[in-house]
Order: structure tokens, then sequence, then C-alpha cells
């Protein structure tokens, strides 16, 4: 008879919560690490936290149980401007994935985008990202341009919208 002693990584249960300060290490590792892999790495701690501070952005974090306490499975951080708002970060460790983390983060993030009266939400891309692209598209985003050496000159990317109400463009 077999027994498990612990709880593999789709069966635990995913908590969503408000970004801490006390979060921008781990993100900016997991940004460097699952976004900008062979990239040079933007997304630091300074300027997680600068994200975490600014009232204009929201950063969610996806907790799953580990121990006594929680670790980061997954964050997004979107920025809201007056009629649009960019998703500029969306990850999820490679542990996690396949369980909706993603969906869930990006579902909270269009909901209060909606809320605010936002009609549109952009993002970036990688062109080679298959997998980002066919989740983007599976969730009503669409391809708006192709913009070449986008990541710092060495790697194109696509810009994609989504249009949150009907008098978006």
């Amino acid at each position: 008879m077999h027994y498990r002693n612990r709880m593999e990584p789709r069966d635990v249960p995913i908590t969503l919560r408000a970004g801490q300060v006390s979060d921008a290490t781990t993100i900016a590792r997991m940004a460097r690490d699952y976004v900008e892999d062979g990239l040079r790495w933007t997304w630091r701690p300074r300027r997680i936290q600068r994200a975490l501070l600014d009232r204009n952005t929201t950063v969610l974090v996806a907790d799953v149980p580990r121990g006594w306490g929680t670790e980061i499975a997954g964050f997004a951080i979107m920025r809201f401007e007056d009629e649009r708002a960019h998703l500029s970060l969306l990850a999820v460790h490679p542990l996690y994935r396949r369980r909706r983390i993603a969906r869930d983060l990006l579902l909270r993030l269009e909901t209060a985008a909606r809320t605010a009266g936002i009609g549109e939400v952009r993002l970036e891309v990688r062109t080679g990202n298959e997998a980002a692209l066919d989740f983007y598209r599976r969730h009503g985003y669409r391809t708006v341009v192709r913009l070449p050496g986008y990541y710092g000159g060495r790697e194109s990317a696509f810009r994609m919208a989504r249009a949150l109400t009907a008098g978006a463009p």
C-alpha cells in the first residue's frame, strides 16, 4: 500500500492576496527566472517595491501552504491608467502551473479594471512564448502589433489587448 505523506502541488489550496513590500524580493526573483529569463533583469526588488507602493498599480500574489507558513506560487502586476490598464508581469512557479493560478490572477485584475471603469487591458509577450500567447488568446486577448527588439533589442514582442467594455477600442 502506498501512502502519501505530503500534498502534491496540484492538491494544495491557493489564496490570492494583495502583495506586500516584504514580497518584493521573491516577486523580483520570480520575474527574473520566469519572465525575464535570458534577458537583462529589469524587475529587481526596488522596482517591485515601487510598484507595490504605487497607488495606481495592483500587485496580486497567489499563496500556497508550505510547512507552517505559505509560499508565493504566482503573482501579477497591473498598472491602471485613466482608460486602460497595463499588465506588466504575470508569472507562476513551474511546480504550480496548470492549476488555474494565472487565470485567477488575470481574472481578478480584469475585474478590478472593469470596476475602475477601465475599457481595455494591454500587455506585451515574447513572440516565441507560445504557451503565454495561447493563454492570452484563450482569455480574449488579440495581437495589436509586433514590436521588434522590444526586450532590450534582443527579442521581439507582441502587444496584445483585450476590450473589457463594449465601447473600448
